[in-house]
């Protein structure tokens, strides 16, 4: 529809951009401080509500507690991160994210379809989900910066082992063949077939001025990502399985798109209106 109505031209669809991202399932890390801290509230909140007498609360404590775990972490500190969590129970109940006694295995063997991603976060050093992998012109469409594809993969995979597949089912998506694809440093080694189509940031070779100019455009995909998460759920999921795990990375990219697409035809609908309904044009302001 984006490519009938002239939002996205022929040109976009044969430069592209392709990265991943993590799809984060709703489950929280066994061993994360801020979900210690929510359960402390939660107990103070019940010991209130049944005019239970505490001698101390620890609120103001605890809250400071959970800021200095996090402080640690990600200043690799662990003994003091240690020492400002909750008091550790029986097995890793009372790790700290990030260190090497927090092993959340056994979160993942309780729910298979859930992978453990490292993305060096202080907070949440591992996010539990599935991989997922986006593609985006990497032109400047007139209608916006399109999902062109979206597809969820499970197991973890190394993302240059992704990318052939991804440009194989674009390519039966759109019925125009990808002319240029412009990826990350973690796509080396990849497996598309096309080796000389794929650009790498940094590349020095075979670099020419045009191509120099869309491989500034690589950062594009990232606000993608960001509207896509943030906006249209694919931050935090509830569908169950890894059918659902697919499914919601393609209709999360599917509204994204007709948000797009919703703007891109206001205008020339409000003309259509106005000449319907015989009301004068209205004037910008200069």
């Amino acid at each position: 529809m984006a490519h009938k109505t002239g939002a996205l031209a022929t040109r976009d669809l044969e430069r592209v951009v392709v990265d991943t991202t993590v799809q984060p399932k709703a489950i929280v890390h066994p061993t994360d401080a801020r979900l210690c801290h929510r359960a402390l509230e939660k107990l103070v909140d019940l010991a209130q509500r049944h005019d239970v007498p505490l001698r101390q609360s620890y609120r103001r404590v605890a809250k400071r507690a959970a800021i200095m775990v996090r402080r640690y972490a990600h200043a690799h500190q662990f003994k003091r991160a240690r020492r400002a969590s909750p008091p550790a129970g029986s097995g890793d109940a009372g790790a700290v994210p990030g260190s090497p006694s927090a092993r959340p295995q056994g979160l993942c063997a309780a729910c298979p379809e859930v992978e453990r991603i490292g993305k060096g976060k202080a907070r949440a050093p591992y996010e539990f989900g599935c991989k997922v992998s986006m593609a985006t012109p990497a032109t400047k469409p007139k209608g916006g910066q399109f999902v062109l594809h979206a597809k969820a993969f499970h197991g973890n995979p190394f993302d240059g082992h992704t990318l052939g597949p991804v440009i194989t089912e674009l390519e039966q998506l759109t019925g125009i063949e990808t002319r240029r694809i412009h990826v990350d440093e973690g796509y080396r080694g990849h497996n598309h077939k096309e080796k000389f189509r794929v650009w790498i940031s940094g590349q020095v070779q075979r670099v020419t001025r045009p191509i120099r100019r869309e491989m500034k455009r690589r950062a594009a995909v990232e606000p993608v990502i960001g509207h896509v998460k943030a906006k249209h759920r694919m931050s935090r999921y509830y569908l169950k399985g890894r059918d659902g795990d697919r499914i919601n990375a393609v209709l999360a990219a599917a509204g994204y798109n007709f948000g797009l697409l919703l703007r891109w035809l206001a205008s020339p609908l409000r003309a259509l209106l106005r000449m319907l309904l015989g009301a004068p044009p209205v004037l910008k302001r200069a």
